[in-house]
């Protein structure tokens, strides 16, 4: 019986784990494309420079 609740639990751990890493993926590409369009659609700065959309 142990080994059997020990494969499960294995099972579950797996499977979260790979739940958790393709959310993670799919959170990373939308920030991805976040900072891209960042990088072309910024707000131009005083004097005709082109400024940053981020603040730091």
């Amino acid at each position: 019986m142990v080994p059997v609740l020990l494969v499960l639990l294995l099972a579950v751990i797996l499977f979260g784990s790979g739940f958790a890493v393709k959310a993670l993926w799919w959170i990373a590409a939308v920030v991805l494309v976040v900072w891209l369009l960042g990088f072309v659609i910024r707000p131009a700065a005083g004097a005709g420079r082109r400024g940053r959309w981020y603040r730091w």
